[in-house]
């Protein structure tokens, strides 16, 4: 069983017992939470599709840990004119541990 949600604008699939980063929420490390925007839940072979989002399905998960990723970086040229500009960015995320995926029904 798997379901794809959205947090903080991004597209992430998911199933029970997986780890996964999403751009930084509003929460404290260890406390349980429940995502609302599920977009899609395969469950033996059926695939329930939301418009955009499935009314009453959640996934809950608990916040492990924040922090920030491995810097990204970027450099902006321009030739013949002398023109160059280098920095860098690391984002902040969150970390999720899925517990579970409710599927409403």
């Amino acid at each position: 069983m798997y379901a794809v949600i959205e947090s903080g604008g991004i597209q992430i699939k998911v199933a029970e017992g997986d780890s996964v980063k999403v751009p930084l929420m509003n929460t404290e490390s260890g406390e349980k939470i429940d995502l609302e925007k599920v977009m899609l839940i395969s469950k033996d072979g059926d695939v329930t599709i939301g418009k955009p989002y499935i009314e009453g399905a959640t996934v809950t998960a608990e916040v492990t840990g924040m922090g920030k990723d491995d810097k990204v970086t970027v450099f902006k040229f321009k030739r013949r004119v002398k023109y160059r500009v280098k920095t860098g960015h690391r984002q902040q995320f969150t970390e999720l541990k899925i517990t579970g995926i409710n599927t409403g029904h």
